[in-house]
């Protein structure tokens, strides 16, 4: 095998299953910092080893393996006394003897990556820091892409961040899913982690592609656990619904060529119908609690979009009541700037406009690039190709996904 093609194979694995071995290391270590050094090392190692040696049969029981190994090595290396002894001495005996490198498959490994979420929700951590400290540990979003999300500064974020697993480790956070009568208290949190998850992998931040169906998949699943813990939760349906309801169309939202479609010119019949259709049911259980959420209401926004034949026949004015009273649960700059969008659609291209400069009043919004594109579009339909340039040339500069800036210099290109 040759280095290119084993670089290219450690990188998949890394992206499929390092947040998992960090998930089960950190709970051993109690530490997210040495597990995440750990992991990282025995990856580097890997890029040493494989060309020559091959891949193992079990690649991911290969790195846990040997990130164990490193960290009980490190641990004694410090020589801190009796309590790094014993913690190597536990980490020894940490993972389940059935963990096997010889065996094909990686389902001998625990998968305590909910255990993880819910360790870095804890609610003695900040409230600003938990859901990004997650996000980076979990999801292995960079700190960029976090400060991003949030519309923050990368050093600001950084801090959080340290701070954070600093806490974890001084505390003695425990790694695990805390008792019932605890997990309310949490529930928003996590939550909103796993909807960001998914947010990454539809629309990612940075890199060569407008999309990572594994980070889709992996919110999906872990939602669907989440689901399992707490089946009476309408906030829970109603994310697993939006998911659901997103993820159907994810066939057609890029062309054959991997260029972004879209919604307006995506083709609907192509949409997963059965996944609409259980995003659908998954809706009307959490209705039946009889309160709404943010989660339910973005849900039922998917849903009045899942519920067209075509763009046309959008009900956008049943699109903004939903986020008049999302904008009630959840105020935030995003939540106004979608809503902006949906006025411009069902009221028309000025109010939309009005809508936007009302989302936009406070700054945060200045430096996020879906904000330049949507004041684009309502500008070029208001007739104001000025504005409607200036806004593409802003939204150009800001934004990182590769294809998503050759989409927009596309566009912006043909009004040259």
């Amino acid at each position: 095998m040759t280095p290119p093609d084993v670089a290219y194979g450690v990188e998949a694995l890394f992206r499929r299953d390092a947040d998992r071995c960090v998930a089960v290391l950190a709970r051993a270590l109690g530490d997210l910092d040495r597990a995440e050094d750990a992991i990282a090392e025995a990856f580097a190692v890997a890029l040493e080893r494989w060309p020559e040696d091959g891949f193992p049969h079990n690649p991911a029981a290969w790195i846990l393996t040997t990130a164990r190994r490193r960290a009980i090595d490190a641990l004694r290396r410090e020589r801190r006394g009796a309590e790094k002894q014993a913690l190597a001495a536990r980490l020894e005996a940490s993972l389940p003897p059935s963990i096997d490198e010889t065996r094909g498959d990686v389902s001998a490994i625990p998968d305590e990556r909910l255990e993880l979420i819910f360790a870095c929700c804890h609610p003695s951590l900040q409230m600003e820091s938990r859901v990004a400290l997650t996000l980076r540990s979990l999801a292995g979003l960079t700190t960029e892409e976090i400060a991003a999300a949030f519309l923050v500064p990368v050093a600001t974020m950084a801090q959080r961040i340290v701070r954070s697993k600093r806490k974890i480790r001084e505390a003695v956070i425990p790694f695990d899913v805390p008792p019932l009568s605890q997990l309310p208290e949490r529930l928003a949190d996590v939550c909103t982690v796993l909807y960001l998850i998914f947010n990454q992998g539809y629309f990612a931040t940075a890199g060569p592609s407008l999309m990572r169906t594994d980070l889709c998949e992996e919110a999906i699943r872990l939602t669907r656990l989440l689901d399992a813990l707490m089946p009476a939760e309408p906030e829970v349906l109603g994310l697993l619904s939006l998911m659901l309801f997103t993820h159907a169309r994810r066939e057609v939202r890029i062309d054959g060529a991997g260029e972004l479609v879209t919604l307006e010119e995506q083709d609907r019949s192509r949409w997963d119908a059965a996944m609409a259709g259980e995003a659908s049911g998954v809706l009307t259980r959490a209705a039946r609690h009889g309160t709404d959420g943010p989660f339910q209401l973005m849900a039922a926004i998917a849903a009045v979009h899942a519920n067209a034949a075509t763009a046309a026949q959008t009900d956008w004015q049943a699109i903004v009541t939903l986020y008049d009273r999302l904008l009630e649960l959840a105020p935030t700059p995003v939540v106004a700037l979608n809503r902006a969008v949906a006025v411009g659609f069902a009221k028309g291209a000025q109010d939309g406009l009005l809508a936007l400069d009302a989302a936009a009043s406070d700054g945060r919004l200045d430096d996020y690039s879906p904000y330049y594109v949507a004041r684009a579009e309502l500008a070029r339909r208001a007739g104001d190709e000025a504005v409607a340039k200036a806004a593409l040339q802003r939204a150009v500069a800001l934004t990182k996904n590769e294809r998503e800036r050759a989409f927009l210099q596309r566009r912006l290109n043909d009004r040259n």
